[in-house]
C-alpha cells in the first residue's frame, strides 16, 4: 500500500469517527440536558473508543457545538431549497419563520435544542441565523421591509422565534403550533412595515412541502 493510500484510509477513518461522535451528540442532545451527558456516554453511543474523542474535540462542549451547528445548517439548507421558487422576499422570510416554529411538531427534538441553545447562534456564520439575516436584507433592499440595521432586526426575529418555541414545544396540538407560527410571522411582517391585511395574508399562504 502506498503512503498516499494509507493516508487516505486514515483520513476516511477519522472522518467516520468524527461523524459518529457528532451523530451521537445529536441523538443525546435531543433527549437530554448537555450537563447530564458524559464523554463516556457519547463515545459509547457512537461506538468508538474513549481515547478517540480527544483526537477530534477538546471538550464535551466543542462536540455539542458541532452537533448543533450541523443541525442548524441542515435545516437552513432545507429552508433554502423549499423557498427557492418564491419571488417575494417577504414571503420567503415569513415562510422560514413559520417552518422554524413548526419544528415544534415536525422536528420536536430539534425544536427543543434550538430553544435551549438558539441565542448563542444569532451571530453564527452558518445555520439559520445568517440565512434569516440575508432574507431581511433582501426584503429591505427590495423595498418590502422598512428596517434600519438588519442585525437588530435579526435579534428581534430570533428572540421572538425562541419565545414562541418556548410556548409551543410543550404543546402537542398541531393546530395550536400552526396558529402560533402564523401569528408570529404576521406580527414580524407588520413590525417590518407591511400593512396588517397583507401581513396576515402572507402569513397564511400554503407552505412548501419537503
Amino acid at each position: 500500500m502506498t503512503e498516499t493510500a494509507a493516508a487516505n484510509r486514515l483520513d476516511r477513518r477519522k472522518a467516520r469517527t468524527r461523524a459518529a461522535l457528532v451523530g451521537a451528540a445529536r441523538e443525546l442532545l435531543a433527549s437530554r440536558d448537555p450537563a447530564e451527558v458524559s464523554i463516556q456516554e457519547m463515545t459509547d453511543t457512537a461506538d468508538v473508543g474513549f481515547g478517540s474523542f480527544y483526537n477530534h474535540f477538546e471538550s464535551k462542549a466543542d462536540l455539542f457545538d458541532a452537533a448543533i451547528e450541523e443541525v442548524l445548517e441542515e435545516h437552513g439548507a432545507l429552508f433554502d431549497a423549499l423557498t427557492a421558487e418564491m419571488d417575494d422576499p417577504a414571503e420567503i422570510f415569513a415562510s422560514s419563520v413559520r417552518m422554524t416554529v413548526r419544528m415544534a411538531k415536525t422536528h420536536p427534538q430539534i425544536a427543543k435544542i434550538i430553544q435551549r441553545t438558539g441565542m448563542r447562534y444569532l451571530n453564527a456564520r452558518d445555520g439559520l441565523a445568517p440565512r434569516a439575516l440575508r432574507d431581511l436584507q433582501r426584503a429591505r433592499d427590495a423595498g418590502r421591509f422598512v428596517i434600519g440595521d438588519p442585525a437588530v432586526a435579526l435579534a428581534c426575529t430570533g428572540g421572538a422565534v425562541l419565545g414562541v418555541l418556548a410556548l409551543t414545544t410543550g404543546n402537542p396540538k398541531p393546530k395550536a403550533i400552526d396558529a402560533a407560527a402564523e401569528e408570529l410571522a404576521a406580527n414580524l411582517l407588520r413590525m417590518f412595515g407591511l400593512p396588517d391585511a397583507e401581513a396576515r395574508e402572507i402569513a397564511r399562504r400554503a407552505l412548501p412541502k419537503p
